[in-house]
Formats: structure tokens, C-alpha cells, sequence
């Protein structure tokens, strides 16, 4: 565990899945860890703003604290890049892209260079059957996710009651649930393959909301995960190396001793230097 009072620089920071406009996104943590990090090129992989949330039902779900982080990206520096990348949530976008202004470019994919290396950068939603061809059943899962959200923020509420660490039930049951895991492999692999079709040496992705960093075969498959339960996100440094990170808000979680993390806490996992 890192524990983090001033701001790091990085060489690109990557988020996906905010999900702002949905009740479930963590809008304010996301907040609190683009003030403790910058970078020269922030890309933003999908699903930032939730267009389905936003558009399903009469409940006003759009806060202030969505507003402040848009805000706060908006008022980056003209030295930071930003690459806004298309998801199936923020698909209105579609009428737009590709789009270019001031420091900001909002495409439907991306290829990014850095360190003599090509990654492929998407969303992922199009390389998913479901979203892909089944758009009503992906909505209907949606509306199920919101459900599991909420026995989430009633099971965690009681771990922290009870001093035990947060845990984020959907990634527990994609964990044990043998379709789940047998999904997230296949989808991992056919993201890898289109990287190597396009003659590049990893892939970035979002849309599973699964945190990872790994090799497969000799392609670096990346995703910074979400800001609904796993508060994550992926980091590359100078000398090319790429890190998961996991970010722990003073009231989201506590150490096995009962003792809230201090606020800006990161967990990294182990860097893969490519």
C-alpha cells in the first residue's frame, strides 16, 4: 500500500467507466485522484458520462459532483492531451465523433505511442455480441447491474460496520461464476487479437469493469477497470512501465485493524515493463 499527500506526475493516466450521470458513480473519488495526479495525456476509455442512466426514468441523477469532475477535466492545462474515446453508455457521442478541439479529441478508438510501443485503445462494447447485437438485453442487464449495485452498497455498509474491508460483490461473482470467467477470457483474447492485427504491442480497454494488467501470448492486454465498485485505474510512467492502481477514499474503506485509509491511499500492483 502507497500512501500519496502530493500530487504524482505520470506519463499517461487511463480511466474508464465513470458512469457520471448514474447515482452509482463515485464521481467524487474520481475527483480526488485526478487532483493527487496528472499527467501529459489523459484518456478517458468510455462509459464517462452514463447516457442510459441519465435517459431511464424521471429520478434526477446528474449531481453537482458529476459537474466538478467534468469541470475539472475541462480546465486541465493545454499541455495535457485528452483522448475522449466512445462507449456504448455515452454512445450519443456518435453524432459527434470524431471531434477535435482545443486539447480535447473524442474518437471511437485510438492508437496510442509511447516508449517505442503501439497500443490499441477502444471501449470494447463493439467486440462484446450482446452490446453489440442484443442492445435491449444489454440495457435489461443494465438495469440488473443497478439492482446488484444496490445490495452492494447494502452489504459493504455492514463490512464497514463491522470493520471489514469493502468488497465489490459483482467482481465476486465473475470471479465464481464459471460463464462469467469463461466471458471475460474470451473477451480478453479477442482484443488482444485485434491489437495484433493492427500491428501494435497491447491493448487498453474498459466496458467489463475488471481491473487487469497481463500478458497474453506477447501482447500487454490493460484495463483501468471502473469508478462504480473497483476505483481503479492505469498509469504509465517514463520508462514505459504500466500500473494498475486502486484508489481507497477515507470513507469507502478500512484496514484489517479498523482503521479508515487515509484519504488518497493507493494500492499498486505489481508493474509490468514492457
Amino acid at each position: 500500500m502507497l500512501k500519496m499527500h502530493t500530487k504524482l506526475h505520470h506519463k499517461t493516466i487511463v480511466l474508464s467507466d465513470i458512469h457520471l450521470g448514474s447515482k452509482w458513480s463515485k464521481a467524487s473519488e474520481v475527483l480526488g485522484f485526478l487532483r493527487k495526479n496528472s499527467c501529459e495525456t489523459l484518456i478517458l476509455c468510455g462509459d464517462i458520462i452514463d447516457g442510459w442512466s441519465i435517459l431511464r426514468g424521471s429520478q434526477i441523477k446528474w449531481r453537482r459532483k458529476h459537474t466538478n469532475v467534468m469541470k475539472y477535466i475541462l480546465s486541465l492545462q493545454e499541455n495535457t492531451k485528452i483522448v475522449y474515446i466512445r462507449g456504448n453508455h455515452d454512445d450519443f457521442l456518435d453524432r459527434v465523433q470524431p471531434l477535435r478541439f482545443a486539447n480535447i479529441s473524442i474518437v471511437k478508438d485510438y492508437i496510442h505511442e509511447s516508449c517505442g510501443k503501439r497500443y490499441y485503445v477502444v471501449h470494447g462494447d463493439e467486440f462484446d455480441k450482446i452490446s453489440t447485437n442484443w442492445k435491449w438485453i444489454a440495457k435489461l442487464g443494465d438495469i440488473g447491474y443497478s439492482v446488484l449495485l444496490r445490495i452492494n452498497s447494502i452489504y459493504n455498509k455492514r463490512r464497514l460496520e463491522r470493520s471489514q474491508t469493502y468488497k465489490p460483490i459483482s467482481k465476486v461473482i465473475k470471479l465464481k461464476v464459471k460463464s462469467s470467467v469463461s466471458y471475460i477470457g474470451d473477451y480478453e483474447n479477442h482484443l488482444t487479437q485485434v491489437a495484433h492485427n493492427k500491428d501494435c504491442d497491447g491493448v487498453i480497454c474498459g466496458h467489463i469493469h475488471y481491473p487487469e494488467k497481463k500478458y497474453i501470448g506477447d501482447l500487454l492486454y490493460l484495463n483501468p477497470g471502473d469508478w462504480v465498485e473497483s476505483l481503479s485505474a492505469l498509469t504509465e510512467e517514463y520508462d514505459g512501465s504500466w500500473n494498475v492502481l486502486y484508489y481507497y477514499p477515507e470513507d469507502a474503506v478500512k484496514n484489517n485493524n479498523g482503521k479508515a485509509s487515509l484519504p488518497g491511499t493507493f494500492d499498486i500492483q505489481a508493474t509490468a515493463t514492457i
